[in-house]
């Protein structure tokens, strides 16, 4: 059998919306810069991006999979998809990248495929607290995942500290060859949170970054800095805060009901 062929690295000019439900309602519209890399096969990308060193924009494996700033990169991916049963796939990985040696990542996304279709996604969520949790998205027998198919698992991780860590989480995957939208519906009751990431697919070029560190500046520190200006909001709106709680004792959380 040969050997796969490398996936060339992509940029996603991406969009990023949130809408919250219930007593205080309250939303916000972002754009964002995505990558799209193979982590394991990657064909070189252009000259100001790099793996695991120093650039202008970087993806380091010790920021994905596993703890905050000790992952161990598709090696982690590839233990817990063979945990739950799935072996064989490509892998890919859709992140924001380091910008100017600084990291943070809401959530990441480790794609598994099997020639076009998606089999399987987990969702990797970073806090501002420090924590970190992943959602294992599959359907049964790992079909492929359809644009319509829901796929819920329960909310495991304090992400905000005005919800409850309570409720199931539902996730739509729409991945097209020259476009992506990923949405997570969090519902607990009356209140809850719509998140989409939308965008466009293309090659990942020196020009094309540039154009984002101009429109963007600060990359993944101006994500940090709009997630606390966003809190401030919502405090100033009257939302209840909830404290902290101690993160789930299990790193990844599995899909439970998939339709």
């Amino acid at each position: 059998m040969s050997a796969p062929q490398p996936h060339a690295p992509e940029h996603l000019k991406g969009t990023t919306t949130h809408s919250r439900r219930g007593a205080t309602r309250h939303g916000f519209r972002y754009g964002v810069d995505y990558v799209l890399i193979d982590p394991e096969h990657g064909a070189p990308g252009p000259r100001l991006f790099s793996r695991g060193r120093f650039n202008l924009a970087s993806v380091h494996d010790t920021d994905h999979g596993g703890p905050l700033k000790e992952g161990k990169g598709a090696v982690w991916a590839r233990e817990v998809l063979e945990l739950h049963g799935l072996t064989g796939t490509r892998l890919l990985l859709l992140t924001q990248p380091r910008f100017l040696g600084y990291s943070f990542n809401p959530v990441s996304f480790w794609l598994a495929l099997e020639g076009e279709a998606l089999r399987a996604v987990i969702a990797e969520v970073s806090t501002p607290f420090g924590d970190r949790h992943s959602y294992l998205c599959h359907l049964p027998g790992f079909a492929p995942i359809t644009p319509d198919a829901v796929i819920t698992a329960p909310k495991a991780l304090h992400v905000s500290p005005f919800q409850d860590v309570a409720g199931l989480y539902e996730f739509r995957f729409d991945l097209a060859p020259d476009r992506l939208a990923f949405t997570i519906l969090h519902r607990n009751g009356a209140e809850g949170v719509a998140a989409a990431l939308f965008g466009r697919r293309a090659p990942l070029t020196s020009a094309r970054l540039l154009g984002a560190a101009l429109r963007r500046p600060f990359g993944a520190l101006r994500t940090m800095t709009l997630i606390h200006w966003q809190a401030l909001r919502l405090r100033l709106k009257g939302a209840r805060y909830r404290a902290r709680p101690a993160p789930p004792p299990a790193a990844v959380t599995s899909s439970e009901v998939s339709r």
